[in-house]
C-alpha cells in the first residue's frame, strides 16, 4: 500500500487542534503493574510530536475484553504512570471516554497537554461501531490519528468509525507500519522470499494461498511442514500433523508451482521422543523419522539451504518459528536462520519484515528482534495483512485521504 494514499500528521494543522489518538495499550499486566511496556513505548513517539506541535492531546484504547462492563481490574488507570513515563511529562486522566467526564476532561487540556481516556470497551457500543458511540466521541476531537495498526483489522468506533467524522490520518507508528508492509509485498524488490512456521496449517491456509502468489520462495517450517510432508507420501512419526488436511497442502502445493514459487520443506530434521527440556534428540533425514518419533525442528542441512536461499533474496517476510522453538535445542533452527537474515539485513543486502506474537518472541529469544529491517508487533493485523485482506482501520485513513 503505497504511502501517498493516506494522510500523515505532517499534512495536518495540530496546533491548538484537540487530537483524538487511537493507540493500542493493551499490554501484559500483572497485580496491577506492566510486564511488558513495548507497546507504551511504541506509542510515544506520536504523542510525543503531537504534544510538541502544540496539540490537546486526547489518548484512546481498549484493553481486554471487558464485554461492555466497567470492569475495575481492566481500568487504564495502572497505564497513566508508565505513559508519563514514557513521555517525559505528566498524563490526565478521565474515568470515562465519553459524557460529561470525558468532556470536561479535554475542556480543561491546554497546547502540548496529554489526557488519556478510560477504556473504550467499557461500552459495548465501541465494537459495534455503533454511529452514537462514534458521535460521542467524536465531540472531544478536532482531528482523528491512528496509530493502532495492531487494531486495525477491526471495524470498531475507534478505530474505524471516526475516520468518516474528523479529518483523520496516520500516527508514525501506523506510517511505518504502512510503509514497511508495502516495501515486504505491496511493491517489494525481488526476489522475496516468506518463512512461514507455526504449528497448524488450518490457521494459515489464507496466508499460504496468498503468498504461494505474490513471492519467489516459500519456506514452510515447524508443524505445518509435517502436514505437507505427510500429504507427499512422507512418514512423520509422531509428529504433530493434521492429516485431514492433506488434499488442501496438495492444492497449495500445486499453486505454489503454477505461480512459479519454490515451496522449500525441511530436508532434515531434529527429531525426540517426546517434547520436553532436555529430552535426548537427534538428526535424521526427514524421509527416516521414525514411528516412535516427533519432529521438533529442522536440521543443519535444512538450515544452510534455507540460509543459502535467504542469501540471494532481496525481500524477506516472516511469520511463525521453524521448530519448537520455547524449548532448546529445538530452537535452533528458528535462531540460525533468524541470525542469517540479520545479518544479511545489516549488510544492506535484505529487506526484512516479521510479524506475529510467536515470530516476535523466537526473534527476540535469538537477540535479533530489533535487526530486522520492521518488526510487527500486531498479531492478527499482520496476519490479516499477510493473507491480502483489507483492514478496515486503513481502508477508512484512505477513503478519508
Amino acid at each position: 500500500m503505497p504511502q501517498t494514499t493516506f494522510n500523515t500528521i505532517d499534512t495536518i494543522d495540530l496546533a491548538g487542534k484537540r487530537v483524538l489518538v487511537r493507540v493500542d495499550l493493551n499490554v501484559p499486566m500483572k497485580a496491577g503493574k506492566v510486564t511488558d511496556a513495548t507497546r507504551i513505548e511504541r506509542a510515544a513517539p506520536t504523542l510525543k510530536e503531537l504534544a510538541a506541535k502544540g496539540a490537546r492531546v486526547v489518548v484512546l484504547s481498549h484493553f481486554g475484553r471487558p464485554d461492555g462492563k466497567r470492569v475495575p481490574e481492566m481500568s487504564l488507570k495502572p497505564l497513566v504512570e508508565p505513559l508519563a513515563a514514557a513521555l517525559g511529562k505528566p498524563v490526565a486522566f478521565a474515568e470515562d471516554c465519553i459524557g460529561p467526564l470525558a468532556e470536561d476532561a479535554v475542556r480543561t487540556l491546554k497546547p502540548g497537554d496529554v489526557l488519556l481516556l478510560e477504556n473504550l470497551r467499557f461500552h459495548k457500543e465501541e465494537e459495534k461501531n455503533d454511529r452514537g458511540f462514534v458521535d460521542k466521541l467524536s465531540v472531544l476531537g478536532d482531528v482523528y490519528v491512528n496509530d493502532a495498526f495492531s487494531a486495525a483489522h477491526r471495524a470498531h468506533a475507534s478505530t474505524e468509525g471516526l475516520a468518516h467524522l474528523l479529518p483523520a490520518a496516520a500516527g508514525r507508528l501506523m506510517q511505518a507500519e504502512l510503509e514497511a508492509l508495502d516495501k515486504a509485498l505491496g511493491n517489494p524488490r525481488r526476489p522475496v522470499c516468506a518463512v512461514v512456521g507455526g504449528a497448524k496449517v488450518s490457521t494459515k491456509l489464507d496466508l499460504l494461498g496468498n503468498l504461494v502468489g505474490k513471492v519467489d520462495k516459500l519456506i514452510i517450517g515447524g508443524g505445518m511442514a509435517n502436514t505437507f510432508m505427510q500429504a507427499q507420501g512422507i512418514a512423520v512419526g509422531k509428529s504433530l500433523s493434521e492429516k485431514d488436511l492433506g488434499k488442501t497442502a496438495l492444492e497449495i502445493l500445486d499453486k505454489a508451482k503454477a505461480a512459479d514459487c519454490r515451496v522449500l520443506l525441511p530436508v532434515d530434521v531434529v527429531v525426540a521422543a517426546e517434547f520436553k527440556a532436555g529430552a535426548p534428540s537427534r538428526v535424521v533425514d526427514a524421509k527416516a523419522c521414525p514411528d516412535d518419533q516427533m519432529i521438533l525442528d529442522v536440521g543443519p542441512k535444512s538450515i544452510e539451504l534455507y540460509k543459502q536461499e535467504v542469501a540471494d533474496c532481496a525481500t524477506l517476510v516472516w511469520n511463525g518459528p521453524l521448530g519448537a522453538f520455547e524449548i532448546q535445542p529445538f530452537d535452533t533452527g528458528t535462531v540460525a536462520l533468524a541470525r542469517a537474515v540479520a545479518d544479511q539485513t545489516a549488510a544492506g543486502k535484505l529487506l526484512s519484515v516479521a510479524g506475529g506474537g510467536d515470530t516476535v518472541a523466537a526473534l527476540a529469544a535469538a537477540g535479533v528482534e530489533d535487526k530486522f529491517s520492521y518488526v510487527s508487533t500486531a498479531g492478527g493485523a499482520f496476519l490479516e495483512w499477510m493473507e491480502g485482506k483489507a483492514l478496515p482501520g486503513v481502508a477508512a485513513l484512505i477513503r478519508a485521504a
